[in-house]
């Protein structure tokens, strides 16, 4: 079977989504699938690698190493060169518009939601805009367009279920799949030797946020967290690995007031990114707004508890020990920071990295694969 996958703002400092589509089309290839990614640069380029064929379309920057498909023609005249079987699609803009290309050619397609519409729009907008009508509007438009479409939690599925409900069509969405994402275990594992912040003898909480840094994602949440702590007399340390349109805001901001933050920028290497999450004794997820929380089981892969905000999709990764949800203000996640660092380093090391390997990617790879092929 020829799978096919599109997606957008996909590139080099891309996070969760790259991750994601990456891994996923890997698992296609060792599956004895045929797999092309289609995705915008610069030009037209067509090369092949280990994990199938890679084309380029030309897409317009939008953000420092972030591409977007405005002319959707290259991309249909890929489709038709690739002739795919199915269409897997990582975008709810430009590239829907595969969908109606493939409905008219008899190809099956899928949308993978990689985050819920309402949530990541709603700190850019207005108060006044009625963002969920306008949400609901659009969403049944993808399920009228797509075959199926797959969400990684409930929250993100809860967007969906909530448009159909006000088409006066209550129940399941028939065409409504979730699939959480998968970690790699092997490249995220606790450092050997780690048992908390005694065990290093210096006494200091290291704290660590990973992430885009940019409004929606809250990053400084974090500095208040590590600001907030320190005036309750507890030394911190926090690494932020991540980069994004506040960084220099952020790094102005910690510099000033003398803050212990160390920014690392993006770390292209995975290897990196592990060894950042194992040595850390808290990790700090503070966006409200994921559709999943990558990051998060990353961390917990690691062997490190995580506080996450008591909104969006990343508490559902929580389980006992392995972290707590706080609602998104410093004193909250300096509570819930202290709270997870009363349990002994071993035990709570442990309760996430068995949290952490209840999400192998064979499994999200197994589960695409009964829907690309339903």
């Amino acid at each position: 079977m020829r799978i096919v996958q599109l997606a957008n703002l996909y590139s080099p400092v891309s996070g969760g989504l790259r991750t994601a589509v990456d891994a996923l089309g890997r698992g296609y290839v060792a599956a004895g699938h045929d797999r092309a990614l289609v995705v915008p640069g610069r030009s037209d380029t067509w090369s092949e690698t280990e994990s199938g064929l890679i084309v380029t379309v030309p897409g317009a920057s939008v953000a420092p190493g972030y591409r977007f498909v405005l002319d959707p023609r290259p991309m249909l005249c890929a489709l038709a060169r690739l002739r795919p079987d199915v269409i897997e699609v990582s975008d709810k803009a430009t590239l829907v518009l595969a969908a109606r290309w493939a409905r008219r050619h008899g190809v099956r397609t899928v949308l993978f939601s990689h985050e819920r519409l309402d949530a990541i729009l709603a700190p850019h907008l207005p108060g006044w805009v009625p963002l969920e009508q306008a949400a609901d509007r659009w969403n049944r438009v993808l399920a009228g367009v797509f075959d199926a479409i797959v969400v990684t939690s409930a929250f993100a599925a809860a967007e969906f279920q909530r448009a159909l409900w006000r088409r006066r069509s209550p129940g399941p969405v028939p065409s409504l799949h979730r699939v959480p994402l998968g970690v790699d275990l092997d490249t995220f594992q606790p450092a050997a030797g780690r048992d908390g912040p005694d065990g290093r003898g210096d006494g200091v909480v290291r704290l660590v946020h990973l992430g885009r840094l940019s409004r929606e994602k809250r990053p400084g949440l974090a500095l208040a967290t590590a600001r907030q702590l320190r005036r309750r007399g507890v030394p911190v340390r926090l690494d932020m690995a991540g980069d994004g349109p506040l960084a220099a805001g952020l790094r102005s901001a910690a510099t000033r007031e003398g803050l212990p933050v160390y920014f690392h920028g993006h770390l292209p290497d995975r290897a990196a990114v592990a060894r950042l999450l194992a040595g850390a004794d808290v990790a700090l997820a503070t966006c409200p707004a994921e559709s999943f929380g990558l990051a998060v089981l990353e961390a917990l892969a690691c062997g490190t508890p995580v506080v996450t905000t008591d909104q969006g999709a990343a508490r559902e990764l929580l389980g006992p020990g392995a972290g707590l949800a706080a609602a998104p203000r410093a004193d909250a996640f300096g509570d819930a920071v202290q709270d997870l660092l009363l349990r002994p380093a071993g035990q709570r090391r442990r309760a996430t990295r068995a949290r952490a390997e209840r999400y192998p990617w064979s499994s999200t790879i197994a589960g695409m694969l009964d829907v690309l092929t339903c």
